[in-house]
């Protein structure tokens, strides 16, 4: 094994190139052969990453060796999760073969790690995933992809550029009724599309609160990483007992809000059922309410964006629109979410697809497409470059809110259009010594 790599050496390297703070000299991997073990890490172990790690302990071809979090005791947590599903399946009923990390540099470091969770907060999506490409890891990454749209397009080129196997936790992508949904749509069993109509759920506000002391388990400075330093408090961060939804999830310092959160998901299926989920909205026009305290990321929120296609999408909280998404056309309707499809005439959802119509990519289970995808080098169903397109509609809608005019968007460039103004949002200052 490599000896531990030390983190200034990392942050050195960095300065000699545009995208990370730290360069790789260690040898690329491909394909896993098909008799070997995957090896893999969880970086980030609080709620959602207990769930996805759960999810990728059931498969007996992956071993998880190496648990990572700045909280001491959500890493110390998930080790014991690991080693209890592992013990389960040991005629001696123990197992001591996963490590404990605080930093995710360490874990990138491990050559003997082919593949990582990645399931941190939103402001440190594209780091941590942007240096695992570069260490040569296949990656399953939490939505929304990254908390801007330059990190996105920076992640999506090293996935590239590196030949790594990246899939967002967009599960909507692997339940038959939404890519039934989309194939309804594409080949045009509704007519042409006059409408579309996007509902998300919001988050609560809070009062102000005083700063306290971080606890000892959690390395705070660490858990801020690129974000801007403020004051610790346990509703800015996440709970210091228990896996309820964290505080972070409503700062505007670490994540846009449910417009990325629960927007990622959905405008993800509108634009595979538009069939723009390489491309992106032409026009956008926004209004949210936000307000002041330490849960400042939007409240109630109405986007109108328009596709090159003429297609307007009506995209807000659930208030405005039915949570899901519904997609009018000239001789019906269709309507998706979790746990319902419904259809315009009913008779639509009888139908099968003819040997020469549009079949979508067809994913039974997001972890296992993953772990498939590792062994066959195969895009998965939720690709990077997809989740980078679906992620920036969301962002910029954000941006058109935050700026209260419509804005113009060159999808293939990644600007908007004669506005330096909305551009420069499109990006943000990183604390030392973090940057892309």
């Amino acid at each position: 094994m490599k000896q531990r790599t030390d983190r200034r050496s990392f942050l050195r390297a960095g300065a000699a190139g545009t995208i990370a703070p730290f360069l790789w000299t260690g040898r690329v991997k491909g394909a896993v052969p098909a008799n070997d073990r995957i090896t893999a890490a969880a970086i980030g172990t609080g709620r959602m990453g207990r769930g996805n790690l759960g999810s990728l302990l059931g498969y007996d071809e992956v071993e998880v060796v190496a648990v990572c979090d700045v909280d001491a005791d959500r890493c110390r947590d998930a080790r014991l999760q690991v080693e209890k599903r592992y013990a389960s399946r040991k005629a001696s009923g123990e197992y001591r073969g996963c490590r404990e990390y605080r930093d995710f540099r360490d874990v990138l470091a491990r050559p003997d790690i082919d593949a990582v969770l990645i399931v941190t907060p939103d402001h440190w999506h594209g780091l941590n995933a942007i240096e695992a490409a570069r260490a040569g890891k296949d990656i399953y990454l939490q939505k929304p992809l990254t908390y801007t749209v330059h990190e996105g397009r920076v992640l999506s080129d090293t996935v590239r550029r590196y030949g790594r196997v990246l899939q967002v936790g967009s599960q909507q992508r692997s339940d038959p009724r939404f890519r039934f949904a989309c194939e309804l749509v594409r080949n045009g069993r509704i007519g042409k599309i006059r409408r579309v109509e996007v509902g998300c759920p919001l988050d609560p506000h809070t009062a102000p609160v005083a700063p306290t002391p971080a606890p000892p388990e959690l390395d705070y400075d660490l858990w801020l990483g690129p974000a801007p330093y403020k004051p610790y408090n346990e509703l800015r961060v996440h709970p210091a007992e228990g896996y309820s939804r964290p505080g972070w999830l409503r700062v505007r310092d670490y994540t846009v809000g449910n417009m990325t959160g629960w927007g990622s998901h959905h405008i993800d299926i509108t634009q595979w059922a538009l069939g723009m989920e390489h491309s992106g909205p032409r026009t956008i026009s926004a209004w949210a309410a936000y307000e002041d305290g330490p849960w400042d990321v939007h409240q109630e929120y109405n986007v109108k964006l328009v596709y090159p296609n003429g297609v307007p999408v009506f995209f807000g909280d659930h208030r405005r629109y039915r949570q899901g998404v519904t997609f009018y056309g000239e001789t019906g309707r269709v309507f998706v979410s979790r746990g319902a499809l419904e259809a315009e005439p009913a008779s639509l959802l009888q139908e099968t697809l003819g040997a020469g119509e549009i079949h979508l990519y067809r994913s039974a289970n997001h972890m296992g497409n993953f772990v498939d995808c590792i062994r066959s080098r195969r895009a998965p169903v939720a690709p990077v470059e997809v989740g980078h397109r679906s992620n920036t509609t969301c962002v910029i809608s954000d941006i058109a809110a935050r700026l209260g005019r419509p804005l113009q968007w060159d999808a293939e460039a990644e600007q908007f259009v004669n506005d330096e103004t909305a551009n420069r949002m499109l990006w943000r200052p990183m604390r030392n010594p973090w940057h892309v």
